[in-house]
């Protein structure tokens, strides 16, 4: 464990030790071996979003050949994968590299606070019961998007009445018995649809409630092209291999989904229907009142969801809820769910920076005024970047760019001698939302989120080639960024 001093200045301090900043502390290491950094962590163990939840099933909704990192292979073939070999993944890679060593866990961020007389920031950090100033030349947020505290969690009437267990998935408890049991699982985005069809293996029957359908995509859990090249190449080239395969596929399909939406929404349905009983309702079920990407789609591996349903051990109800009840839950229809357990899986409560507060010298900072510069800086914050992934792709796929981006930088402020950059927001840069979703749990973040611009650099295009064409070979000095502070030579 590090043992420097509080007080000590860091050249980076990254906050968060998930699948972000694993990554970033990976890169920061390997590009920029002079800097001394740090990971503080709020929980006592690694892996963010893995480490935290624990409800049945839970698994990537990505494919771990791009959703893993670029410099460490993933090795099963199976590219949806199970929380417990992602965390091990994350695990394996901190140890490997010695991250874990940079690490210091119960450390809680609290704010932080940028001196433009002394080009740092001091970032108060709450730990053993106490609070303490910690500071650094560069900070870099890999605190996720969603509050680790709290979900989205609305109140139903009549709650009180219901006489069985209520659960929130991401405050899944220990030891929950529901072998035999009825389940209600109300939602219907990649949560509901991953605890439907493992809470079916041993639940008497899992009904999933939702107001409106989401667009369900089956994917063979097997790769059959990575299997194939690991017997001819090494399995690293294997993996990129496979990896630039699936990248490119899911821009095809993006691009596709974009441009031919009512073709590539037929297509989605039909391919349900294909997997449902006969007679199955799958235009009341499986049709969503929105074009495809305008919310993430869900991916079932095997078609796990689908053939629970078709073996009878779940179903679906797409209906407003009006009431729970002593046996359940009661429908606008009229149709009462009776259930011993209801799963209440109604999204995220989006939380910036980790639920810190920022000030510039003096100023409180309200991120809903921020424009990103990159999808990765934000406009009049100097030294600061933020881990943010694609919402149409892996999310490690923008927060490796976004690493390898800061490294960049960082080795060139180094060259020229500057101690300080700051994206400055150009005239005539329209503000638009900063991500393009219609999913619930964005339009609630609304009066947080900060914008981008309506051109480069300001634009979040979503879109991996174009993102590592301008990351990798784009000039740093390129007019929006300015440096200051030359550094007094020695």
């Amino acid at each position: 464990m590090d043992t420097e001093a509080y007080n000590n200045l860091y050249d980076v301090i990254i906050i968060g030790a998930g699948l972000s900043g694993i990554g970033t502390a990976y890169w920061l290491q390997k590009k920029c071996p002079d800097k001394q950094f740090v990971l503080l962590e709020a929980r006592e163990t690694l892996g963010g979003t893995w480490g935290l939840f624990r409800y049945p099933g839970i698994r990537s909704d990505s494919d771990m050949f791009t959703f893993g990192y670029r410099f460490k292979p993933w090795q099963n073939p199976q590219p949806i994968s199970d929380g417990e070999s992602i965390l091990a993944y994350l695990q394996e890679t901190a140890e490997e590299n010695g991250i874990d060593k940079k690490i210091r866990y119960g450390h809680r961020v609290l704010g932080a606070s940028w001196s433009g007389g002394q080009a740092c920031w001091a970032v108060r950090v709450q730990a053993g019961g106490e609070e303490k100033d910690m500071h650094c030349r560069f900070l870099y947020l890999c605190s996720g998007y969603y509050s680790y505290e709290e979900a989205h969690r609305p109140h139903f009437e009549g709650e009180e009445s219901f006489q069985g267990t209520i659960v929130v998935p991401q405050f899944w408890p220990g030891g929950l018995d529901y072998t035999g049991k009825r389940v209600a699982v109300v939602g219907s985005g990649a949560t509901a649809i991953t605890l439907a069809p493992a809470m079916a293996e041993r639940a008497a029957h899992v009904c999933m409630v939702q107001r409106s359908p989401t667009y369900i995509m089956n994917l063979p859990n097997k790769t059959g092209l990575y299997l194939f090249t690991k017997k001819w190449l090494p399995a690293t080239w294997a993996y990129r291999l496979t990896r630039w395969r699936n990248i490119l596929l899911n821009i095809v399909l993006y691009w596709l989904s974009r441009v031919f939406p009512q073709q590539i929404k037929s297509l989605i349905i039909k391919g349900a229907a294909r997997q449902l009983p006969e007679g199955f309702e799958v235009e009341k079920h499986f049709n969503p009142r929105y074009n495809p990407w305008d919310q993430r789609l869900c991916v079932v591996p095997d078609g796990d969801f689908f053939q629970a349903i078709k073996a009878g051990k779940a179903s679906v109800a797409t209906d407003e809820i009006a009431c729970f009840t002593e046996k359940g839950i009661r429908l606008k229809s009229g149709k009462e769910i009776e259930a011993d357990i209801i799963v209440l899986a109604t999204g995220l409560k989006i939380q910036l920076l980790g639920g810190a507060t920022l000030e510039v010298d003096g100023k409180t900072i309200d991120t809903s005024e921020l424009m990103a510069y990159k999808g990765m800086m934000m406009s009049g914050i100097p030294n600061m970047a933020v881990a943010f992934g694609y919402t149409n792709a892996s999310w490690t796929l923008k927060t490796d760019l976004t690493a390898n981006y800061v490294c960049r930088l960082l080795n060139y402020m180094d060259r020229k001698g500057y101690e300080v950059v700051v994206p400055r927001k150009q005239n005539g840069v329209e503000a638009e939302p900063f991500l393009n979703l219609s999913s619930g749990y964005i339009q609630r973040a609304g009066s947080i989120m900060p914008k981008q611009g309506s051109r480069r650099p300001w634009r979040v295009y979503q879109n991996y080639l174009m993102d590592m064409l301008t990351t990798r070979f784009g000039p740093i000095a390129d007019g929006v960024l300015e440096f200051d502070g030359k550094k007094e030579k020695s």
